[in-house]
């Protein structure tokens, strides 16, 4: 069987007793939770959802059961669960806004929608009329009908049998259209991507991990999580990131990982010493590029070199610096090198492979790599080669030596304190608004979120725009990590000469923004 709950499952410590989680921020004080506690409330969720007796889709893939909670052990309990009934996760930021929401369960069409209790009344209209059958409500403080209903199911529940080709979750990524795409990732996928970080990054029995990001995502849901469950590790666990919380857990903890953006801010804080970070073993960084200045300050400050790795929604993890000095150095400026049974190539326009230190398109292989995008055969067929590689739409180069470093997006993906942004998304936003022609959005460098969403903004003729206003309404609409941090009035783009908007020319001109 490779329900992928079972083979983390195997991977508990055979006392069962044992801390697990300690949730330090949760709302009321710290609270323990044993590996008991995971296997017993994941059993009741999971007994939960299947005593709905939900059908699969006419097509046969498993239930969906999307989610939009706050972080929280219950909220991980609560994946857990989907993986043990054998359905399918859809994991949903929490800053989405309703024109978002709806998008997705429309095009999920989930049986299933788990939400904030603050969020029941909008989202349970979008979802029954997109068709759900349930909605349930799950709180920050342990609160909500989810666990209500899950109180009254037995704490015992055999995993419902999977293959490694079965559906696990879905993804939602964006594309330059600004239309979503859903990654499908099967168990078997995230299995294989688990058990070689494991190896890779070498886990250690006595390894403790601090949990401080995001678990919609797979950064905090899959490499974090996984690693610290499949490895039978216990986490240091926060609801919300906070430099000084995550500094007093260092002695006490032997890994963390983060986006670059939480290594900008913990280096902002005195109470990060080389002496704060003597028993730690490992900092992992992802999700965006960090810059060299980040690299080497943390060196400096902790006495520390980060390992910084590079995947994707659609392929988790594809490579990574080197964790055993046997394996070779960490080199700031680089994503390592391709993982053990992941195969990633460098190539030019025609497809043919480039020399060491060319640049080129990067396009992967192996198992952890995605069937495809849900319910998109034709987008899914464009994005693979004839021979069956991953275009992942990332520019980059091999240096001589294996060392793949990442130099630009062909998709013109802005990444901001880790969350990914679509240009095309945040465009058809605005231009939706009273009064706008055309809009360009661009990332330009930020010191805090790596790179920041700015947009320039065209006027109808005859109409007057405020920025101040675009951006109040668009904070109403998207979520605030896709909210331009400044607008800019202009009668008109840089074009070339076939009519593109050269969006290189607005980067150059708004670089030093936030410098």
């Amino acid at each position: 069987m490779s329900n992928l709950y079972a083979a983390l499952r195997a991977g508990f410590p055979a006392d069962l007793d044992r801390c697990a989680i300690e949730a330090l921020d949760a709302p009321g004080g710290p609270l323990r939770y044993s590996w008991h506690d995971l296997e017993r409330g994941s059993a009741m969720i999971a007994n939960l959802l299947l005593s709905l007796e939900i059908a699969p889709s006419a097509d046969g893939v498993p239930p969906r059961v999307a989610v939009q909670v706050d972080k929280s052990v219950e909220a991980l309990m609560l994946y857990l669960g989907v993986l043990r009934a054998g359905m399918v996760y859809l994991p949903l930021n929490n800053a989405y806004q309703a024109a978002e929401v709806e998008y997705f369960v429309g095009n999920a069409e989930p049986a299933v929608v788990v939400c904030a209790p603050r969020n029941f009344g909008w989202i349970s209209r979008i979802a029954f009329n997109a068709g759900a059958e349930h909605v349930f409500t799950l709180g920050e403080e342990r609160d909500g009908t989810l666990l209500q209903r899950a109180a009254a199911q037995p704490d015992v529940q055999e995993p419902v049998a999977r293959s490694a080709d079965d559906l696990a979750a879905i993804l939602y990524t964006s594309g330059t259209t600004g239309r979503s795409k859903g990654a499908m990732l099967s168990h078997g996928n995230l299995l294989s991507n688990a058990q070689v970080l494991k190896d890779y990054w070498d886990w250690q029995s006595d390894d403790v991990l601090i949990h401080a990001l995001p678990i919609f995502h797979v950064h905090g849901l899959f490499v974090a999580s996984h690693g610290a469950l499949l490895n039978g590790s216990p986490m240091l666990w926060l609801n919300k990131f906070d430099p000084r919380a995550v500094i007093a857990q260092l002695p006490r903890a032997t890994v963390f990982m983060g986006v670059p953006t939480l290594y900008v801010r913990l280096l902002a804080d005195p109470g990060l010493t080389r002496e704060a970070c003597s028993r730690m073993r490992l900092f992992i960084s992802g999700s965006a590029p960090l810059l060299i200045e980040t690299f080497k300050d943390w060196q400096e400050r902790s006495g520390h070199t980060i390992l910084e790795r590079y995947g994707m929604s659609e392929t988790a993890m594809l490579s990574s610096n080197p964790c055993k000095p046997q394996d070779g150095a960490r080199r700031g400026g680089t994503v390592g090198k391709p993982l053990p049974g992941v195969g990633i190539r460098v190539v030019d326009d025609s497809g043919k492979p480039c020399a060491a230190d060319e640049i080129g398109h990067i396009q992967v292989t192996g198992p952890n790599v995605f069937a495809g995008y849900w319910r998109m055969p034709e987008k899914t067929k464009e994005e693979f080669t004839a021979d069956g590689w991953f275009k992942t739409g990332d520019v980059g180069r091999f240096e001589s030596d294996g060392y793949l470093v990442i130099v630009g997006r062909s998709k013109d993906l802005i990444i901001s304190g880790g969350y990914n942004v679509y240009p095309a998304e945040v465009e058809s936003f605005i231009n939706e608004l009273p009064g706008v022609a055309e809009s360009a959005v661009v990332g330009v460098p930020h010191p805090d979120f790596g790179e920041a969403v700015i947009a320039v903004v065209i006027p109808r003729p005859g109409a007057t725009l405020d920025a101040a206003e675009i951006i109040a309404r668009l904070k109403s609409g998207i979520a605030g990590f896709k909210v331009p941090k400044q607008v800019f009035i202009s009668p008109e783009l840089p074009r070339n000469a076939m009519g593109k908007v050269q969006k290189n020319l607005l980067r150059d001109q708004y670089r030093t923004l936030f410098a």
